[in-house]
């Protein structure tokens, strides 16, 4: 009988010794927040904090809306060209097809013409040049008398960074009718792979 009687006695005396666990919520004392500063106020001579209050706004009759957000209209600046009803105010179709044909009226096609000498140089305009001229490159235009060698013709090329200054070299030194540098032996009227595409390209559109 001992032995039940021991262990039951052990139980109740552990039982007795265990504290229980406490509520972090337990023993703040008020219901609210507001309640609570208030308190707060009180203790430390403090003014109490404002209530909370909830946001409100005004609605078009002056009353006050709780929770509903102010609509803000379309701020200044901001294109309302998207807006159909606020663009078919301002114009209608028939005023923007009256636009498009004035637009039109003022449009100017601007022909092109033959560039003018560079004022302040004898240099030849290649690009005059190039525009008074419609043979395709390498065929032959000139007659070209004489030896022509090809590693003459490249050693006469090599004097030029690029071949527009060849063409202008050429072109000064009577070209294309004479070719005494040995600058276009195809006799083509162009110089050193001188290419007047470009430019003819400037003409045609």
């Amino acid at each position: 009988m001992r032995i039940f009687i021991l262990p039951g006695l052990m139980a109740l005396s552990l039982a007795a010794c265990t504290t229980s666990i406490p509520d972090s919520g337990a023993g703040v004392g008020f219901g609210d927040y507001d309640e609570y500063a208030a308190r707060e106020a009180e203790l430390t001579g403090g003014v109490p904090a404002a209530p909370a209050v909830e946001s409100a706004t005004l609605g078009a009759d002056g009353s006050a809306s709780a929770g509903v957000p102010e609509v803000v209209s379309n701020a200044a600046g901001i294109s309302a060209e998207n807006d159909f009803d606020a663009v078919s105010e301002e114009r209608d179709i028939a005023a923007d097809a009256n636009l498009i044909a004035r637009n039109r009226a003022q449009y100017q096609v601007i022909t092109p013409t033959v560039v003018p000498t560079r004022p302040g140089t004898e240099t030849p305009n290649i690009v005059e040049y190039a525009l008074r001229t419609d043979n395709p490159v390498g065929t032959q235009l000139y007659r070209r008398m004489g030896i022509r060698t090809a590693a003459g013709h490249q050693r006469a090329c090599a004097q030029f960074a690029k071949p527009d200054l060849a063409q202008e070299a050429f072109l000064a030194a009577g070209g294309p009718e004479r070719d005494r540098e040995n600058l276009d032996p195809d006799g083509d009227g162009f110089a050193c792979r001188w290419d007047p595409t470009p430019f003819r390209a400037i003409r045609g559109s």
